[in-house]
């Protein structure tokens, strides 16, 4: 059970951003959880600022009138090293596993499309590696945005550190907003109902 200051129980979440920092990485296909971030950080009527943990930036507020505090997050690292501040931001708000999520990208779901699951494997992700590493649990919520695999023979970790292409980038800002009603969808309604509206 997460507890707030006083003991009693908190209703935060915990939304994490998966990405890495700064222009050059800014339009990749493994910055998706970024640009979420930011839509939802829009929603809230905010922008980032740096943390006093000092490893993050994050967003401090509601997504809902009368819904639960929500900490969005953004590593100020790389990817790989994500997990150091994730655990960092859970402990410093008191924030469970179970009400931590995770937007990141998925190279084995089709590009536009969405799946939202609680826990499992990390599939060779970096960013999700380090975290079930740090937090000691990979019991966490995951909101998977689909980038689908390289074509042809294009290696992997090029393929997700490269730019959507311009067909993509049309259809890309649809993908954000769902992932983004997704995120909301799973503090309001919860995983199950979640996954029937979003895991089509």
């Amino acid at each position: 059970m997460t507890t707030d200051q006083t003991g009693g129980p908190s209703d935060v979440w915990l939304v994490v951003g998966l990405g890495n920092p700064g222009p050059a990485y800014a339009g990749h296909r493994h910055n998706i959880g970024y640009l979420v971030a930011d839509e939802l950080a829009a929603r809230m009527g905010s922008k980032f600022r740096a943390h006093k943990t000092g490893r993050a930036d994050v967003v401090e507020g509601r997504l809902s009138l009368g819904g639960p505090r929500v900490v969005l997050a953004r590593g100020r690292g790389y990817m790989n090293e994500l997990g150091g501040p994730v655990k960092a931001l859970a402990t410093f708000y008191k924030v469970d596993p179970a009400h931590i999520i995770a937007i990141h990208d998925e190279l084995d779901i089709a590009f536009g499309t969405l799946r939202i699951k609680l826990g499992g494997g990390d599939n060779g992700h970096n960013g999700l590696k380090s975290m079930r590493s740090s937090l000691g649990t990979g019991d966490f919520h995951r909101v998977r945005a689909g980038i689908g695999r390289p074509p042809g023979r294009q290696d992997v970790a090029d393929f997700v550190l490269s730019n959507y292409s311009t067909v993509e980038r049309r259809e890309l800002p649809f993908q954000v907003s769902d992932a983004a009603d997704a995120v909301e969808s799973l503090i309001t309604d919860g995983l199950e109902k979640t996954q029937q509206r979003f895991n089509s």
